[in-house]
């Protein structure tokens, strides 16, 4: 579904220094809700009661068509590009929901961000990003090349940009703040910020995740190279761990076609690495360590990014988009 662009607002401090251009939808005036944080690709706000009062315990969690590659956010937008993300993490945690509860509430929202928005717990947010690797590439692969290891995680000797892994790796980063790099952590770091056994549930649940990923794709012709997941806890601490943000979408994965995967070079993708690709191709013209912004994506790249983003939906899930 095709919103029309709301009236260009002021880009919140934390977010402009890491704009390439202009953007136009932060925040969006939703009637019974209050804006309270937008993060590179999603907004958050917070229901009002009848009462005027916030309700503490839910968010309505938005996700936006923006596409950010290289902490920079890429104009123009990616059409379809939230409902894609909002409707493949619905069918992923119901995929999932035997092995980690989740943060869904209801999908019954707002009419202008109907398809791309859920209402959801609030929680307190782990303040680790929860990586797995099932595939070698990337920040990963360099890694590995320097020092045979990734995040502390020692591979066996040959790897080549795109093997296999024997099985997933946990190789947690930290959660940096919006535009700054986030950092490979060890396991000892792990510990030190969540505690031993928080740890060790993250890596378990976080390496499962990924694992059932891989079944299910596989069976559709898609190799879940890695994925980044999100965990949070109830406020009251009641409870374990919940999978919350997104979940396998071709903005926290790396998607392969399954015919084309060839260890040792670039392997095809339906992800934002198609347009990494390009900003870091001749044809763009950038240099991402000059330290400025990157040029406007061409009308083609934002068509092939949407359609790759659909055909991933649509091979994982069985339905048109």
């Amino acid at each position: 579904m095709n919103l029309p662009t709301p009236p260009e607002r002021a880009l919140p401090d934390r977010l402009r220094r890491w704009q390439a251009v202009r953007v136009t939808d932060l925040p969006l005036e939703l009637p019974g809700y209050e804006h309270v944080y937008s993060g590179k690709v999603r907004d958050l706000y917070a229901p009002v009661g009848d009462d005027g009062q916030v309700v503490p315990d839910r968010l309505l969690l938005v996700a936006s068509n923006r596409l950010s590659a290289y902490d920079w956010m890429m104009s123009p937008e990616i059409p379809d590009k939230g409902a894609v993300l909002t409707r493949l993490s619905l069918w992923w945690f119901d995929q999932l929901a035997d092995l980690v509860p989740n943060h869904v509430i209801s999908t019954d929202v707002p009419a202008a961000v109907a398809g791309r928005a859920v209402l959801v717990r609030k929680l307190e947010m782990l303040k680790v990003e929860a990586i797995a690797r099932a595939y070698l590439t990337g920040g990963g692969l360099e890694e590995y090349r320097a020092t045979g290891a990734v995040c502390g995680v020692v591979l066996p000797e040959g790897l080549e940009d795109g093997s296999r892994l024997p099985e997933p790796v946990f190789t947690p980063t930290t959660k940096a703040p919006v535009g700054e790099h986030d950092l490979p952590m060890s396991p000892a770091e792990v510990e030190a910020e969540l505690g031993a056994e928080v740890a060790a549930e993250v890596s378990r649940l976080t390496r499962a995740i990924l694992a059932r990923g891989n079944e299910i794709a596989a069976e559709r012709g898609i190799l879940i190279a890695d994925t980044k997941v999100e965990f949070g806890v109830s406020p009251d601490g009641s409870g374990g761990l919940v999978l919350a943000d997104e979940v396998l979408t071709p903005d926290s994965s790396r998607f392969w076609p399954a015919a084309a995967w060839q260890p040792g070079r670039t392997q095809p993708s339906y992800d934002k690495q198609f347009v990494r690709d390009w900003l870091t191709s001749p044809e763009s013209g950038w240099d991402r360590h000059a330290g400025g912004p990157p040029p406007e994506l061409p009308a083609r790249i934002v068509e092939q990014t949407r359609a790759k983003y659909v055909e991933a939906y649509e091979l994982l899930t069985g339905e048109r988009f």
